[in-house]
């Protein structure tokens, strides 16, 4: 529990910062300075402490992210080791879906339970300008193999580019719902290396309802948003959906039941925190699971009321998107 009420419930586990893209609003073509393989919580460490995070600290929801979570060796193993614990978490996966093709049916048995798959266009080439990499028909692959699997929802997670990609809102919803995808608009955030990002670029949530509502006929889902990020609305009456988060122009901060976990062994108590609390140290000091527990509700106590984003003093975090997790 934070000192706002607040309770999480949900950690997000970077497995590493490296990813096989390099989307321009996420980093540098040359890509960055990768996490020195010394320095990533070993999986028995990991393991530790998300049985701490499940058994002792109430955490019921588990997200592996990244960087691009395929890359950590072993996820399968790590994923199963996560669905025997006690009691049971629900376990989903954010991936870009390179590889995803021939990974899904291992995921889905070693106990993944939904994924969502990053895709901002359907036309190849505009794929290759925005990630740099002609991968298009791999992501598809992904999709449709993770729905072969039984993984349900699959979520597609897109972001809208001005000037790049905000033509596509309309053919993307089309695309999701003749494939039984759940898509999910995702205002870019201030998370990118390079800090380039400027809020008179984003396309925000309202641009977006105006651009799906000339196609579309959009209502509320009437479901109990909770904690969720996505505002959800039935798409021409249902049952397909199309999910908006807003985190910028819409923040949802009040209700957050997150924690985060780096590939080293951080908590972020937020997305744009500026500080971190040092859970590794702790697991290589030989610390007990009862001071790691104690660390961790402490970090977690003094989360801020917000993300801060429309304050003037805003800061980025100096972590970037692939080293925090999503």
């Amino acid at each position: 529990m934070d000192s706002f009420g607040r309770v999480a419930t949900d950690l997000r586990i970077s497995l590493t910062d490296r990813c096989n893209l390099r989307c321009t609003y996420c980093m540098p073509a040359e890509g960055l300075d990768w996490m020195p393989r010394d320095e990533q919580l070993t999986d028995a460490e990991l393991m530790r402490l998300v049985t701490i995070a499940v058994r002792d600290l109430g955490v019921h929801e588990l997200r592996f992210t990244g960087g691009e979570p395929l890359l950590r060796k072993g996820l399968e193993d790590l994923v199963a080791a996560s669905a025997a614990l006690e009691p049971r978490p629900d376990i989903s996966l954010t991936t870009n879906g390179i590889g995803l093709a021939r990974r899904a049916e291992a995921l889905a048995a070693a106990g993944v339970d939904r994924l969502n798959v990053s895709m901002d266009t359907l036309r190849p080439e505009r794929f290759a300008t925005i990630t740099r990499r002609d991968r298009l028909q791999d992501v598809l692959d992904g999709l449709a193999a993770a729905r072969a699997a039984g993984l349900h929802p699959v979520k597609i997670n897109s972001v809208l580019l001005r000037g790049q990609n905000d033509d596509e809102a309309c053919d993307l919803l089309a695309f999701a719902v003749e494939h039984g995808y759940e898509l999910r608009f995702i205002e870019q955030m201030p998370l990118d290396a390079q800090h380039g990002w400027e809020r008179s670029e984003m396309i925000t949530a309202g641009e977006i309802m105006e651009k799906l509502s000339a196609r579309f006929t959009l209502t509320p889902d009437g479901e109990e948003r909770g904690g969720a990020p996505a505002e959800r609305f039935l798409v021409d009456g249902g049952p397909a959906r199309v999910g908006v988060i807003a985190s910028v122009t819409r923040p949802f901060c009040g209700a957050c039941d997150r924690t985060r976990l780096t590939a080293d062994g951080q908590v972020r108590s937020c997305l744009f925190a500026r500080t971190e609390t040092d859970l590794r140290a702790l697991l290589r000091g030989g610390a007990t699971d009862a001071e790691i527990a104690d660390t961790w509700r402490i970090a977690m106590w003094g989360k801020l009321a917000g993300h801060g984003i429309d304050d003037p003093g805003f800061l980025q975090p100096d972590r970037p998107m692939s080293a925090i997790g999503g």
